[in-house]
């Protein structure tokens, strides 16, 4: 596909290679991976570690480790792209061009959907603030007086983001300093207060509730959420210098830290809980704040302290980033026609899209509105931006295989196999969020179809409205399929399908709509590249 076509022929207007041309190169390899690690580090890290311990017990320690191999392999596929075809909102981009606007427009439409996860890190700083500011919430709730401090602090973080990248990747810098200090710190400081031998095998074994919890815990732990935010540095593969040396061992890099820091934590967790808080088994210890009120336990008021600021500061970073990871989606949304042009417009002083930032603003004001509490927003948006990685890989899968490929930058080795491995992987990590969660993130992205209509009719379409629905309609499909297994398997559905056969079900249907994506995807390509 020319650099100068979308999906389906459309050429590429003037405005648009105008645009993109703003975009500063400034970030490199440390920059580009204290994003990732920022991204990924939020307010997982102060709640993962014991609810996982709560749904699987020591053997928690698995889902970590296999957490952090499964994000690494859809990661591979995201790195191939990003080294491929480098853009600012690339992961949305990329969709469009493989898939066409139908399947551009759903996955566009959930990203946008996603920008409350930002709001979620807003709200979370909200609730470790409540420990100083009481007023914050009032029955569960955000107070007037709370939903004032959180649009004043997502103006604030707006407002950070408002100059340049550089400006952007220093500041950015000096909050993960910090959100790795504190755990570290933490680790150390627990450890060294006493710790309990025969932790792994007392109060049940290794694994008091089945190897199966293991699965369990990728998203009822948090685990999936907390792994969950590595893609953030291809988002600025626009913005990079040498994109192709730097983003691959960024990303990987980023996945490799913060999944050894999340397992120190969970060691340092299950050794340091007090005995007599085990009298019903892991499932039995339950705090607010787990490090926060375990350090107050262990007579560590210092540490504490410093636990309940940090509370405020790693969902701080994390919306910092999120923030500017927006902007580069929504920016990219534009280019795809998904919003108005309007959007697109990037400062030539600051190379920073302002309108885009803006529109987000509003999005996490209304996400913070009817929410209010960070599980609320969280349990229904990480859905929706999983669904990213199942559209890139398909997307990877049609560019080796469509007219262009030679201009894959061929790092990744066995693309021929990652590809579908990772679509399936993503699909089970939606499907193991459960139908409590599913029944309302997929139909919500289902009604994308609405704005695709209603964006068919007011666009210049290359294709006939047949063609983008025979070539999308994979998407609807999948999205549909999930939704009836939900419903039918174990994770919180109806038990209809039991386990295993659910998980491998969903594994076996998934895979046969990799493949009929990944066809559908390169005829339309080679279709648009026939001479007529």
């Amino acid at each position: 596909m020319s650099d100068r076509q979308l999906a389906g022929g459309e050429p590429v207007a003037p405005t648009v290679l105008e645009q993109e041309g703003r975009l500063h190169r400034h970030l490199g390899f440390w920059g580009l991976t204290a994003i990732g690690f920022s991204n990924i580090v939020g307010s997982g890290w102060l709640f993962a570690a014991m609810y996982a311990a709560q749904t699987a017990g020591p053997a928690a320690l698995l889902s970590w480790v296999g957490a952090g191999l499964l994000c690494g392999l859809v990661a591979l596929v995201m790195i191939e792209l990003g080294a491929s075809r480098p853009e600012g909102g690339g992961t949305v981009r990329w969709p469009l061009y493989a898939s066409g606007r139908l399947v551009g427009t759903l996955v566009g439409w959930s990203v946008l959907l996603s920008v409350g996860g930002t709001a979620a890190e807003i709200s979370a700083i909200m609730q470790y603030a409540d420990h100083y500011l009481p007023d914050i919430y009032d029955g569960g709730t955000l107070s007037p007086f709370g939903l004032g401090v959180a649009v004043a602090l997502s103006v604030l973080l707006t407002a950070l983001n408002w100059f340049t990248v550089r400006a952007f990747a220093r500041l950015n810098n000096l909050v993960s300093v910090f959100k790795v200090l504190v755990p570290v710190v933490t680790v150390i400081a627990l450890f060294a207060s006493g710790w309990h031998s025969g932790r792994l095998t007392d109060h049940g074994g290794f694994a008091p509730y089945g190897y199966a919890a293991c699965l369990s815990a990728l998203a009822g732990g948090g685990i999936v959420y907390s792994v969950n935010g590595f893609q953030a540095p291809l988002d600025f593969s626009g913005e990079t210098r040498n994109p192709r040396r730097t983003l691959p061992a960024s990303v990987l890099t980023a996945i490799a830290l913060a999944v050894l820091m999340y397992l120190a934590l969970q060691l340092a967790f299950l050794f340091t809980v007090p005995e007599n808080l085990l009298g019903h088994g892991w499932q039995g210890v339950s705090f607010e704040s787990p490090f926060g009120q375990l350090a107050l336990i262990l007579n560590l008021h210092w540490l504490s302290s410093l636990l309940y600021a940090d509370a405020v500061a790693s969902p701080g970073g994390s919306a910092y980033v999120g923030v500017a990871l927006n902007a580069r989606h929504t920016y990219a949304l534009a280019k795809n026609r998904t919003i108005p042009r309007f959007f697109m417009r990037v400062g030539e002083r600051y190379g920073i899209p302002h309108r885009a930032l803006l529109l987000n603003l509003v999005v996490i004001v209304l996400f913070l509105l009817p929410f209010g509490g960070w599980q609320h927003i969280v349990s229904v948006m990480g859905d929706m931006y999983l669904l990213i990685y199942a559209a890139s890989a398909v997307a990877v899968a049609v560019f080796r295989a469509g007219p262009g490929r030679e201009r894959m930058a061929g790092w990744v080795p066995g693309l021929r196999w990652i590809a579908p491995v990772s679509f399936v992987v993503a699909s089970e990590f939606v499907y193991w969020s459960g139908w409590h969660d599913l029944r309302l993130a997929l139909p919500l992205v289902l009604a994308g179809l609405l704005l695709f209509l209603a964006m068919w009719r007011t666009g210049h379409n290359e294709r006939s409205l047949g063609e983008e629905l025979r070539t999308g309609a994979w998407l609807v499909v999948y999205l549909g399929a999930l939704t009836l297994l939900s419903w039918l398997g174990t994770f919180k559905g109806s038990g209809r399908l039991p386990a295993p056969y659910d998980s491998v079900t969903v594994a076996v249907v998934t895979l046969g709509i990799f493949f009929w994506a990944v066809r559908s995807g390169t005829r339309q390509m080679f279709a648009s590249h026939t001479p007529s």
